[in-house]
């Protein structure tokens, strides 16, 4: 049935393409110096989104959208399209000196990431972690904190911490459910607002893009610290992983589960098809776990970042013949290039580390330096070809003809929320965080310029709530790469892990679209409040609904479980 939709679908487009240049020519609409084309404008983006929406390619949505806006600034010549979209626009995103600097971060970082997983670094911190998880609640809380250790990378995140937790939750009889959920909840979340991290690169280089074409004067790196506090689905999500271990309650098909596990020592329910392991060749393959092989390029980046922003920041500041104050030397900081700088140094750190220690052989690490690498290209993929839809969609004037057909109708107070809803829907279809904010993030920004220029927390919670509805839709979403990762690294029915999690990542999300982004968006308090009260409700939401789950290992004060005293040390 799929493949009869895609069929008709692909031949509606490719209709529409054939029909368009007479349509066009009718309404007068040709390649000129100062082209007007109305509604047309539309279609690049629409185009992206709904393949995005029925194919799940999200590289094919872009570049048949960068290709489509192509055509019409090419005056509907198809070949002349193709070698534009090419030799013209992504040669030109890619050249950009900014955008450079995000890729080569990127990479840089990917190889250090790579080396320190290869090397038993990752390894070695979640063995940190872990030592002292003898009991269910404390094994869901070793669950929880590792998450928070990882933060370089979703991905390593779900990998390593499925599969390092897995054998121990086992033991102490937490389900599989459980342990996916924690497992997804802390992946996505925290490496989107890590100061260092993977998604770093992609999340400043939307947010850079969209702020040159504007001319605001804002450093992309900066705006994207400013945005931290308006992130409220990420953080509530992480404040309700650690609420639910702490007060050992769950509620819905997730209690269940739990009360399934405990009982009856049965971690996946009677039936299940548990996913295959994700591949853990690197884990495999890794040499003994070291924690200083993780920490040590960690605290290299984090250092030469800061330094390296406050040199290049107060050089700024005397050349200018300013005030030397901390705010002035970030401000007139390059973050892009304390970033490289940062990523290059955590990544020779790393190699070295692993040479000294003996972990790796230098053809090892280099090895897993350029594998590293590899694993990033698909996300510099998506930021060229993000980049080369924004400079069409502006070039075409898109952003223009929504303002124009938007007005001032919506209220800038209520932009948040509805963009916090629109990005969650658009990634909960497409399976892909990435995907969404190339799509939205060209549409979104000069609408909040536009509705409320001047005013930065609407601007701030514009962008915002793109990065944070994201990664909504993305936890919702049963085609996601990191829902499914999770259910492979934690062995756990895939169906199982989207039917226990969707009711604890849409009460999230609604609390953090209610108190987060229709409170401040409407300017009733400050984004601190607004984290303050979601939280609240979750709290609420939890001791209302949910159910504390007791095991053999935490027997309730009414009740004894000796039978499953051996139970209680997993070692």
């Amino acid at each position: 049935m799929r493949r009869h939709v895609h069929r008709h679908f692909l031949a509606i487009v490719a209709i529409a393409v054939l029909v368009l240049p007479a349509v066009a020519h009718a309404q007068g609409v040709e390649a000129a110096a100062e082209p007007d084309f109305g509604w047309l404008s539309l279609l690049p983006p629409l185009l992206a989104i709904a393949l995005a929406l029925v194919l799940r390619q999200v590289l094919l949505a872009l570049a048949a959208g960068v290709w489509l806006g192509a055509l019409f600034v090419e005056g509907f010549d198809p070949l002349a399209a193709t070698l534009r979209a090419v030799d013209r626009y992504a040669v030109e995103a890619a050249a950009d000196a900014d955008h450079a600097s995000i890729l080569i971060f990127s990479l840089a970082l990917g190889g250090m990431i790579g080396v320190i997983t290869r090397s038993g670094g990752a390894s070695g911190i979640a063995g940190l972690v872990t030592k002292r998880a003898k009991t269910a609640p404390r094994g869901q809380l070793a669950t929880w904190f590792l998450g928070l250790l990882v933060f370089f990378d979703d991905y390593a995140n779900s990998l390593l911490v499925g599969s390092s937790m897995r054998p121990i939750t086992d033991r102490l009889r937490i389900s599989r459910e459980k342990l996916a959920f924690l497992v997804d909840a802390t992946a996505a979340p925290v490496s989107s607002i890590a100061l260092v991290s993977s998604w770093i690169g992609v999340e400043v280089g939307y947010i850079g893009e969209q702020l040159a074409a504007r001319d605001i004067d804002l450093d992309p790196y900066l705006a994207f610290l400013q945005t931290l506090p308006y992130r409220f689905y990420p953080w509530l999500m992480l404040f309700f992983g650690l609420l639910l271990v702490l007060s050992r309650r769950d509620f819905g098909a997730m209690r269940k589960a739990e009360e399934r596990a405990r009982k009856t020592g049965q971690v996946s329910r009677p039936g299940a098809r548990p996913a295959s392991d994700f591949d853990s060749s690197a884990l495999e393959e890794a040499s003994k776990p070291r924690a200083l092989l993780a920490i040590g390029p960690v605290i290299t980046v984090v250092a030469v970042a800061l330094f390296g922003m406050y040199f290049d920041g107060r050089a700024t500041v005397l050349e200018n013949d300013g005030v030397l104050t901390l705010r002035n030397i970030f401000g007139s900081a390059s973050s892009l290039k304390g970033l490289l700088w940062a990523a290059v140094a955590g990544g020779a750190v790393a190699i070295v580390l692993s040479l000294v220690t003996r972990a790796l052989t230098l053809t090892d690490a280099m090895d897993a330096w350029v594998d590293g690498m590899k694993s990033m290209l698909l996300a510099c993929i998506i930021l060229v070809l993000a980049w080369s839809l924004g400079r069409i969609c502006k070039e075409i004037g898109t952003a223009q003809y929504v303002i124009q057909l938007i007005g001032d109708g919506l209220a800038p107070g209520l932009l948040p929320a509805v963009v916090f809803v629109i990005a969650a829907a658009v990634s909960f279809a497409t399976g892909t965080s990435w995907g969404t904010m190339a799509i939205l993030f060209p549409l979104v920004v000069p609408l909040a310029d536009h509705l409320a220029p001047g005013e930065m927390h609407i601007l701030l919670g514009a962008i915002s709530s793109i990065l944070a509805g994201s990664v909504w839709g993305d936890h919702c979403s049963p085609i996601s790469d990191t829902t499914i990762m999770s259910s492979m690294a934690s062995s756990c029915d895939h169906v199982d892990h989207v039917r226990t999690q969707l009711p604890y990542a849409l009460s999230v999300g609604f609390a953090a679209l209610i108190f987060g982004e229709l409170g401040t968006g409407l300017g009733l308090y400050p984004a601190w409040v607004g984290l303050l009260l979601g939280a609240g409700a979750l709290t609420a939401l939890v001791y209302v609904l949910g159910r504390r789950v007791d095991g053999p290992d935490d027997p309730p004060p009414a009740e004894a479980a000796p039978e499953a005293e051996p139970d209680a040390d997993p070692a």
